[in-house]
């Protein structure tokens, strides 16, 4: 039985004239879980060319979440992903017939869209991974897990001090408003609380307008 989404997607492609490039991003769409690289390159010349326009979205995002029900997180990794492949493989590939169904795995091209965003990975480091991640033989979680070892993501930046005490101030105050809550606290426990609260707010506003 087709899910509630696909349901709603092969209603609209039947309100859409067949053969029209709006009726063919549909249908790829409800292929999207086989075929990404189809859909991916697609919604690159729907977003390219504007075509949401004429369809009546005002924008890219609003087109692939209202018609297509994808969020803009993942038409953003579609695109970037169909795009990286776009840049490293030779135009006659992507023409292929069977390059949508034989294309790496999703998840493994968004590794290495990412790593290239990164400035880890160059074109000729790309041309040496190629037959691995074309392997059909070879399992994407095991690619995928090579080259996310090979390609680390750098640790993420600690959150400025400001905000770090604005978070520690309202926890501060949480626990305190739940101290006071409880009954089986004493009542000097939840005031020390509070006090420290209180303390640690007016520290975090005093680094906020420094």
């Amino acid at each position: 039985m087709p899910t509630a989404v696909e349901a709603d997607l092969q209603k609209k492609a039947q309100s859409v004239p067949p053969g029209t490039f709006r009726h063919t991003v549909l249908l790829a769409a409800k292929r999207f879980k086989s075929s990404w690289a189809e859909l991916g390159k697609l919604l690159v010349q729907v977003r390219d060319e504007a075509q949401y326009e004429q369809w009546g979205y005002e924008s890219f995002e609003a087109y692939c979440l209202k018609e297509l029900h994808i969020r803009k997180n993942t038409a953003l990794k579609l695109t970037r992903s169909f795009s990286f492949l776009a840049r490293h493989e030779p135009a006659e590939v992507l023409k292929e017939e069977d390059f949508p169904q034989r294309a790496p795995a999703f998840e493994v091209v968004e590794v290495l869209a990412d790593a290239a965003e990164r400035g880890q990975l160059s074109p000729s480091e790309y041309r040496s991974l190629r037959d691995s991640i074309w392997n059909p033989e070879k399992p994407s979680t095991e690619i995928k897990k090579e080259l996310t070892e090979r390609f680390p993501r750098p640790p993420p930046e600690p959150a400025p001090e400001s905000l770090q005490l604005r978070r520690l101030a309202q926890a501060a105050r949480k626990l305190a408003s739940e101290l006071s809550g409880c009954r089986r606290v004493p009542s000097a426990i939840a005031e020390r609380a509070s006090a420290l609260a209180e303390e640690v707010e007016e520290l975090a506003a005093s680094v906020t307008n420094a």
